[in-house]
């Protein structure tokens, strides 16, 4: 770790790593320290780096853990990865790779139901990417192809462009701060070795005699209701996720019927009562 102090991530490096451009040697051979001889490769340090993080968090990952999986040293990785910086931007453009393709959705909002669930997937599989969507990352392919795709699905509404770029920043807020709430639950569950069902059953009782209700009439009246005994906290299994994006949905269509271009929203011609409701 002591080659990472003080030590300033190179964006032009970085882009070059994220793009596999030559200057990456990235199918450069070399041999482990022990074992058969093998191929090292940029994308075989990215995913074995995916794999620690998955496992352990990204607090644990360091290029001597990412290391000793793939039989090499520690310096051996830095001729492939220059630093840990520049290893974490081109994991989380490798996860992003897994996004669902949104070339079958048929209207721009099926568009923006696939996508929020692919990126809410996708940090539920990579618990550690949450984090990393509030930072200052350097876009590779896998999240140009994204942006590119949600862009061009909410361009067919007829907005104009800045009002396209923030309905995808409206969308990308709500399931980024959904997914980090999310993950600060489970993280709550690591530490404490107890589940939210547990948590509650323990604590439940000591809060009813502890909070004087009368003083507090809306909060007796919803926790009377039985709501936070149910699945998440009353939110529902998936923590209230879909409930949230239909009413965020709802408010970019309604914004969209206001301000939109009605000749490249209509998708089939059609006017709007003119599409069979049943």
């Amino acid at each position: 770790m002591g080659k990472e102090v003080g030590r300033k991530m190179d964006p032009a490096r970085t882009l070059a790593l994220l793009w596999r451009t030559r200057d990456t040697d990235a199918s450069v051979p070399v041999r482990p320290a022990r074992g058969p001889r093998q191929q090292l490769t940029v994308d075989r340090v990215v995913h074995a780096a995916i794999a620690l993080a998955d496992a352990e968090g990204l607090a644990a990952l360091s290029m001597r853990k990412v290391a000793e999986p793939l039989g090499v040293s520690t310096m051996t990785i830095y001729t492939y990865v220059p630093g840990r910086a520049e290893l974490v931007n081109c994991m989380l453009d490798e996860v992003l790779g897994e996004s669902p393709s949104l070339a079958g959705a048929a209207h721009w909002r099926e568009a923006l139901e696939t996508y929020a669930h692919g990126s809410r997937d996708i940090a539920r599989r990579h618990p550690w990417v949450p984090p990393l969507f509030s930072s200052r990352m350097l876009m590779g392919p896998n999240e140009t192809a994204v942006w590119d795709a949600v862009l061009g699905a909410v361009a067919t509404t007829g907005l104009p462009e800045r009002d396209i770029l923030t309905v995808v920043h409206l969308v990308n807020g709500y399931v980024r701060g959904a997914a980090q709430q999310s993950a600060d639950a489970e993280g709550d569950e690591r530490r404490s070795g107890l589940s939210y069902d547990e948590w509650y059953e323990q604590s439940g009782p000591l809060l009813e005699r502890m909070i004087p209700f009368s003083h507090y009439p809306n909060l007796t009246r919803v926790w009377l209701s039985g709501v936070f005994e149910e699945p998440g906290a009353g939110l529902g299994a998936d923590g209230g996720f879909e409930f949230g994006l239909q009413r965020v949905l709802d408010g970019i269509e309604q914004y969209v019927d206001e301000h939109g271009s009605p000749p490249r929203r209509r998708r089939t011609g059609r006017r709007a009562d003119d599409v069979p409701t049943g």
